[in-house]
């Protein structure tokens, strides 16, 4: 099983090589033809026009568009993103810094859009063609319509400032200091017994992963409602009404399982989607994550910070991906060889 496993993902990860190549030229050439001159970031306003010359031919910005991609991608392809205009620190230290805050709210927000939208599921199931379905649609219409950053702003105002309740910045407290080798601050928290600060972390995180949750939850409902349906009228289950079995165990115990497939490749394409969602998310509660970067470099004009920021949200969506398919393949064997 394992092997057929570790087999079926390798060649979902293969499949992933050409889209990156493909995305690291579209990301290479957009910046390259932008109005935006890299230099002026790091030259003074009173550098002459050798001292110009001289830096963009020691970055390489004197060589073709061909060139200047084939020197990139031979350094991405050894670890090396570049260095960051606007701070001078190696790309790749900044990204390691930052990602796994971003991975954090994203599976936080992922467990959260789950706790709601697994229970939203069923209960629009036990509605289904009984008083109360019709509000309970248009309820779900409007969550739909309501966008993540929209919810963060709602759960900002009500809940840190109307009710200052939950803290809405950062990631901890200006008087928790994070140590640990993860870089994931609840795990750190968690392995060292700082249980104080494991609490302060864990709320400062509720306001924006719910927001993100929020916008992510109504789909998956509305698709696991879809689902039941249809598996309602299948022959096991009625097999299974036939033999007396409670309808809980029935929907539970049978319909859940074959539902949730559908279900769960809506997760998987939602969740890339939830995790580049977190680029507002994070502007919003100045939460210092990935997100929060990509739009400091994109106001700083950091070509190489853009470009290795792009590369890696590209490649944690497409391992998400993949990550899903091969689950995907465990729930149901038959689609291990395909």
């Amino acid at each position: 099983m394992w092997a057929a496993l570790a087999s079926h993902f390798g060649r979902r990860l293969a499949v992933a090589v050409p889209t990156m190549l493909a995305l690291s030229v579209v990301v290479f050439v957009v910046l390259r033809l932008l109005p935006a001159d890299p230099l002026g970031m790091m030259l003074p306003p009173s550098a002459t026009r050798a001292e110009v010359e001289a830096l963009r031919h020691a970055m390489g910005l004197d060589r073709s568009l061909v060139a200047q991609y084939g020197i990139w991608l031979g350094q991405v392809l050894h670890g090396d993103l570049g260095r960051s205009i606007s701070s001078g620190a190696p790309v790749t230290q900044l990204i390691a810094t930052t990602l796994p805050a971003t991975l954090e709210l994203s599976f936080v927000a992922l467990l959260m859009a789950l706790a709601i939208s697994i229970p939203g599921g069923l209960l629009l199931y036990v509605l289904h063609d009984r008083r109360g379905e019709l509000a309970a649609d248009a309820g779900l219409v409007l969550l739909i319509s309501i966008p993540g950053f929209l919810w963060g702003i709602f759960l900002m105002l009500a809940f840190g400032v109307h009710w200052p309740i939950l803290p809405f910045s950062g990631r901890f407290s200006s008087d928790v200091s994070a140590s640990g080798y993860t870089g994931f601050v609840l795990l750190d928290f968690l392995l060292q017994g700082h249980w104080r600060e494991w609490i302060d972390a864990a709320s400062h995180l509720v306001l924006p992963a719910l927001a993100l949750a929020l916008g992510f939850s109504p789909l998956i409902v509305r698709v696991l409602r879809a689902s039941l349906l249809e598996a309602s009228h299948e022959q096991y289950v009625t097999v299974a009404r036939l033999r007396g079995q409670p309808e809980s165990r029935v929907i539970l115990r049978h319909m859940l399982r074959n539902a949730f497939l559908p279900t769960l490749t809506l997760i998987g394409v939602q969740f890339g989607f939830l995790f580049g969602g977190t680029l507002l998310i994070e502007m919003i509660f100045s939460f210092p994550g990935l997100g929060n970067m990509m739009v400091q470099a994109v106001r700083n004009h950091d070509l190489p910070l853009i470009q290795g920021i792009s590369l890696v949200f590209c490649a944690v969506i497409l391992l998400i991906n993949a990550s899903v398919d091969c689950l995907y393949a465990v729930i149901d064997p038959r689609l291990r060889d395909t």
